[in-house]
């Protein structure tokens, strides 16, 4: 008969979750990544101040360009932080699991009064914690040079966009820190778990947006004679697009860092008879609007950890 376990199966979460954030934080592997991403950010946001300076006093909403003007060659900062972000997340998680194994540390670790579901929630948490701190980070970084440069403070309704923009980030990096953890599990080999990880961002990242007409098109071939089969592939390529993390954390951009974004799907003309183009929508209404796509990164997430944590019990730990 299984001997029942005593205890709270976390115990001892909150040990090795700032144990593992501070090893990342001391680590050269994520100086090195955060570097890259400090300094893409940086020239991203000065980029973007030389041309919001030029519409002071027209704009509503100036703190909010700072995240999304583009100024040739560089993109915006809200380009930048998508596709970065998923590296930094592959950094903090594909041998979380694996690297134990590799030094032989695993059996030692469990020996210890530690279960494995608080060893594996505590180095997600613990990724999860140094992912905030940078987000925070490049977000008061932003906000700060904004402030200097143009010597404007942001609005009220500015700050709770920057915000949700903020949790909107950590979701997006959580989902990518829970692929990274599943490829750690998975895969014995650290090299082998990064390059899945890789992979698969690479995929959804760079050819899902190609992939997706494409997929759309031979699902939902388009009749001539119909018009309301084009409205149907459209629709199903959008739904499609939206497998991707990059897709969903684009449109959460563009819904609450453009105020006038009214909505994230198809418009036909007779839903905009009664209403104001251009007019910006409060921040309830933003929230309300991409609420589909974060409490959709959520669920990835959760399911995404739900794989790693079931790999993991299923593991045979050998000293």
């Amino acid at each position: 008969m299984p001997r029942q376990r005593e205890g709270s199966p976390f115990t001892g979460l909150a040990t090795v979750a700032l144990k593992e954030a501070a090893d990342h934080m001391t680590s050269a592997r994520i100086h090195l990544v955060l570097l890259l991403i400090f300094l893409t950010a940086v020239g991203a946001v000065y980029a973007a101040i030389g041309e919001v300076t030029a519409t002071i006093g027209e704009d509503q909403f100036l703190f909010l360009r700072l995240f999304t003007t583009a100024r040739d060659p560089l993109p915006s900062f809200v380009a930048f932080l998508g596709f970065l972000l998923p590296l930094v997340a592959i950094a903090l998680g594909f041998d979380a699991i694996n690297g134990e194994h590799n030094r032989r540390t695993l059996s030692r670790v469990l020996a210890q009064p530690i279960y494995r579901d608080a060893l594996l929630a505590g180095k997600f948490v613990g990724g999860l914690i140094v992912i905030a701190l940078c987000l925070l980070t490049l977000w008061l970084l932003v906000t700060g040079m904004g402030i200097l440069l143009t010597g404007l403070p942001p609005s009220g309704e500015e700050v709770l966009r920057g915000l949700a923009f903020l949790l909107a980030s950590f979701v997006y990096a959580g989902v990518w820190l829970a692929v990274a953890l599943v490829c750690s599990t998975l895969f014995r080999a650290p090299a082998t778990s990064a390059l899945a990880a890789l992979t698969l961002w690479l995929i959804l990242t760079l050819f899902w947006s190609m992939l997706a007409p494409l997929v759309a098109g031979a699902l939902a071939p388009i009749d001539p004679l119909d018009p309301m089969t084009q409205v149907h592939q459209l629709e199903l390529q959008k739904a499609f697009a939206r497998i991707s993390p990059n897709v969903l954390y684009g449109e959460m951009t563009l819904g609450l860092l453009n105020p006038a974004t009214r909505s994230l799907g198809l418009v036909f003309t007779a839903q905009l008879q009664n209403a104001l183009l251009g007019a910006p929508l409060p921040v309830s209404q933003s929230l309300m609007l991409i609420w589909p796509q974060l409490a959709g990164m959520i669920a990835a997430l959760l399911v995404l950890f739900t794989i790693a944590y079931v790999s993991f019990q299923r593991q045979e730990i050998r000293a």
